[in-house]
């Protein structure tokens, strides 16, 4: 008979739920380290999208592009932010004493071309609110600036110069419909306005452009009642707006845009700083009885030759 092999020995089993206990308790610490990581990371960035759209529903300011090193996503537009942004949203007391300053020398000039009447100086939330009645600047139904409301309008170029708020410009009329050339409607007349106070700024006071601004609001902000002729005399003017940091934010890196009811387009140029708002036009049906010019490249030469102004 053959002789009979020895049993093998068992195997100890007694240790080896060790072996999976080793693997979850790496498994499971690997988890930890991975949503630990994830968690910082989500974190900065929550906070980065956050304040992001908090600032955008502010009314502007920096987002996450351009903040970061490198090229900017927005052509332009960093330099112009560190140059002209307001770093606070309220206005301090530094920049309150100075328009009180400005309030005070733009009355003086008032005063001495004896004209106080037809300008006033008010503070509102928005900033310093210098009215001037149209009668003082330009004749009735045109745009072109009188001789006198030149020197006039240099002299406060130069009081708000020194600031370094952003400047806009307002043209109002009254609601008496006007229909000659060049103004089909009271948008094209208080945009024109508004447009060459914002040249003379620009040119004459050497404000510099990228503080500068011009909004046609045609007849639809009054501030008297238009049923009188005194009230529509208070109603036709240009308002100079000295913005508080808060709504100033607004006016900085402003691309190319057309605001619908007025037919606004604010522009920006090649090197990414915004030009002055102008006004388009809205095409106006072809009549029978239309006398207007075809509006060619000679009708916009004429056009800008005359500085917007007058009637043929």
């Amino acid at each position: 008979m053959a002789p009979k092999t020895p049993p093998k020995p068992e195997k100890d089993k007694a240790e080896r739920w060790l072996l999976t206990y080793a693997d979850l308790i790496t498994l499971l610490l690997i988890f930890f380290i991975v949503l630990y990581v994830m968690s910082i990371q989500d974190i900065v960035k929550f906070k980065a999208v956050s304040q992001s759209l908090v600032q955008a529903l502010n009314g502007g300011g920096k987002t996450m592009m351009g903040e970061a090193p490198g090229p900017s996503m927005i052509e332009g537009t960093i330099g112009y932010e560190k140059k002209f942004s307001p770093e606070k949203k309220r206005p301090t007391d530094k920049v309150k004493k100075d328009q009180k300053d400005i309030a005070k020398q733009i009355q003086d000039i008032a005063k001495k071309a004896g004209i106080e009447t037809s300008v006033s100086v008010k503070e509102e939330e928005r900033g310093v609110v210098i009215s001037i009645q149209d009668k003082v600047l330009f004749k009735s139904g045109e745009a072109v600036l009188n001789p006198e409301a030149h020197e006039l309008l240099r002299k406060i170029g130069e009081s708000i110069k020194p600031t370094e708020q952003f400047i806009r410009i307002e043209g109002h009329t009254d609601n008496q419909p006007i229909s000659c050339f060049p103004f089909p409607t009271n948008w094209e007349l208080s945009a024109a306005r508004a447009t060459n106070v914002v040249r003379l700024f620009a040119e004459e006071a050497a404000i510099e452009p990228e503080r500068l601004s011009a909004v046609g609001y045609g007849q639809y902000r009054p501030v008297a009642d238009n049923k009188t002729e005194e009230g529509r005399a208070k109603n036709r003017r240009v308002e100079i707006v000295i913005m508080n940091d808060l709504y100033a934010k607004s006016e900085s890196g402003a691309s190319q845009d057309v605001t619908p009811a007025a037919g606004l387009l604010v522009s920006k140029s090649t090197d990414g700083v915004p030009l002055p708002a102008t006004q388009i036009a809205p095409e106006q049906p072809a009549s029978a009885d239309d006398k207007t010019p075809p509006q060619g490249s000679s009708f916009r030469d004429d056009f800008f030759e005359k500085e917007l102004g007058g009637k043929h």
